[in-house]
């Protein structure tokens, strides 16, 4: 397992860092500590939660995923895990949570509060804002449109609640989600002209068939030092292939249909069919292909798997030991070319 610095902190994570979106919704308390288990014993150091966890929202369950690290966290050694998760953005529903979401000032303490109560820590390694406190095209929408702009929160007022909790030893460091260019450079901005936290990752969707991270988030994100930390690197289980031979396989798509908006595109089975048929061409497992791809960028921090079962998370963290060939980044840069970001 290969380590990175995070942003321009002294935070060593994994290569690779293990999502928890599923605990509490598709796997129990003992299915998720066997899976942190696992992560741990392979080297990932780097765990990924979120107060609205798991997904589905729904307000039965809302909190397990953080119950359920937190009652595995307390027979960890807790300065080995590099512990992260988000304040939920407003614009999206759930009451259950607050109401109504604003993602303000207050409601990130009250957030946090919670969060760590249910992780049973006194502080996590890495807060986010899971998505911004704006109206902004996000999880699966393209364009922006001022028609249609609200503000919950203001990046000032987001970025003196966040100073507080730093300061309060709450939290080590503060990162994004879901954001975009002018987002991350005005949160930079705030933050050197009113001396608070300065930003120092954005976890945001990254796969062989969504590269818009790298039309403007690259550059910027490598300039000012921030790591990219790539959620859905498997497109949902699309880029394993498995949806190829039976679009009615077990899986997040078919349970939950409603996260297919992303991925209901035209030429995405074109491009997945490519992307899975250039592996096989070169004896390699597909979803393993595509999460190697993704560690091996030079801008990526961390690549966030997830799994519902152990045999898959062995399989997705074998592919931090399999390294790509330049015929096979050829392959999959020709294949980008032909079908350019069909999920984004």
């Amino acid at each position: 397992m290969q380590y990175r610095k995070l942003g321009r902190t002294d935070l060593q994570v994994s290569a690779l860092c293990l999502g928890t979106m599923t605990f509490g919704e598709q796997n129990s308390e003992a299915e998720a500590h066997a899976q942190l288990d696992l992560a741990l014993a392979e080297g990932i150091n780097f765990i990924d939660a979120a107060e609205m966890y798991p997904v589905p929202a729904r307000a039965e369950t809302q909190g397990s995923t953080e119950r359920y690290v937190g009652s595995w966290l307390t027979r960890q050694a807790r300065d080995r895990i590099v512990l992260a998760t988000k304040v939920t953005g407003p614009g999206r529903g759930m009451p259950w949570i607050r109401q109504p979401m604003r993602c303000d000032g207050a409601q990130i303490a009250e957030a946090l509060e919670g969060s760590l109560q249910r992780l049973r820590t006194d502080y996590v390694d890495l807060y986010q804002i899971h998505w911004p406190a704006r109206s902004v095209p996000m999880f699966g929408g393209t364009q922006y449109d001022p028609a249609t702009e609200t503000i919950h929160a203001s990046i000032h007022e987001q970025l003196e609640a966040l100073g507080k909790l730093v300061v309060a030893g709450k939290v080590r460091y503060v990162g994004l989600s879901n954001e975009t260019p002018w987002g991350v450079s005005e949160f930079l901005q705030l933050a050197a002209q009113h001396n608070l936290p300065r930003v120092v990752s954005l976890q945001n969707a990254f796969s062989l068939v969504n590269r818009s991270y790298e039309q403007g988030l690259a550059e910027s994100c490598h300039r000012e030092g921030i790591s990219l930390l790539a959620y859905s690197p498997l497109a949902f289980g699309h880029l394993s292939g498995k949806y190829l031979t039976d679009p009615q396989a077990d899986g997040r798509l078919t349970r939950f249909p409603a996260f297919g908006q992303r991925y209901g595109k035209e030429n995405l089975p074109a491009a997945v069919a490519a992307y899975v048929g250039l592996a096989q061409a070169h004896g390699l497992n597909p979803a393993q292909m595509a999460l190697a791809w993704a560690q091996q960028r030079w801008y990526m921090g961390s690549v966030i798997i997830g799994a519902t079962k152990l045999e898959q998370l062995q399989q997705n963290i074998a592919s931090c030991r399999l390294t790509l060939s330049t015929e096979v980044l050829e392959g999959i840069e020709a294949i980008h070319r032909r079908y350019p970001n069909p999920a984004p």
